[in-house]
């Protein structure tokens, strides 16, 4: 079954310095029925005005992925990473035991758009790490191309669960298919762009779970930047 979130239906908030939707529970956001999508427990789109950002907080036991769509993206952390990410650069951080850092919108002229997304771990108490990771539009295009995996394979970034994310940019008539095993659902999210799953059309910010089915097939109906998640359930 395909289940259908709208990007209206999302929690929203806006900071002046940050414009941010929350497809699950966040913050002070709060839905019952949109806690979390097996071990998918945020997926934030978030807008950060030239210059303004994230202040240094601690986070522990959560695996966080960052997807840069424009501008540019300033990370530092207590493990002495820092970074600069641009757009298909994905970032993943394993907290663990636990790690404090900051983002910030590295441009003083221009905003930043980007995802974070965090999913629980496989267990607790694991040394914090950090990878990252350019990913060109190249191997995107046309593609569901993947970027986090529990294995690390084909140059993905490895995450401590069994989680696989794979994004893809879809032109209008591009089609692309992705088969589940059985135990597994899909989340997608559309960035940006429409693309058709299941005979409905999504829309930039809208998202869609599917359980219980082989496969989910989509074709894009205008440029579309796309992440999808492959969980357990």
């Amino acid at each position: 079954m395909l289940r259908i979130r709208r990007s209206e239906e999302r929690g929203h908030a806006n900071h002046g310095w940050l414009d941010t939707y929350h497809t699950f529970s966040f913050a002070d956001y709060f839905d019952e029925e949109h806690v979390q999508f097996g071990n998918l427990r945020v997926l934030n789109q978030d807008r950060v005005r030239a210059g303004a950002g994230f202040g240094t907080h601690g986070h522990r036991d959560m695996e966080i992925v960052s997807w840069v769509l424009e501008g540019v993206l300033e990370h530092r952390d207590s493990m002495g990473n820092g970074s600069r990410m641009v757009p298909g650069d994905v970032q993943l951080m394993s907290a663990g035991t636990g790690v404090t850092h900051s983002e910030f919108n590295g441009s003083q002229t221009e905003g930043l758009h980007f995802l974070q997304m965090w999913i629980l771990p496989r267990a607790r108490g694991t040394k914090p790490r950090y990878e990252q990771r350019h990913f060109a539009e190249e191997e995107r295009r046309g593609r569901l191309h993947l970027v986090v995996a529990p294995d690390g394979r084909d140059g993905a970034l490895t995450i401590g669960q069994d989680a696989r994310l794979y994004v893809s940019v879809l032109g209008p008539g591009e089609h692309v298919e992705h088969a589940l095993a059985p135990g597994r659902g899909a989340w997608l999210h559309v960035a940006r762009g429409r693309v058709r799953a299941g005979g409905e059309v999504l829309g930039p910010g809208d998202g869609a779970a599917l359980e219980g089915e082989p496969s989910i097939a989509l074709a894009g109906e205008e440029r579309a930047d796309l992440v999808l998640w492959d969980l357990l359930l």
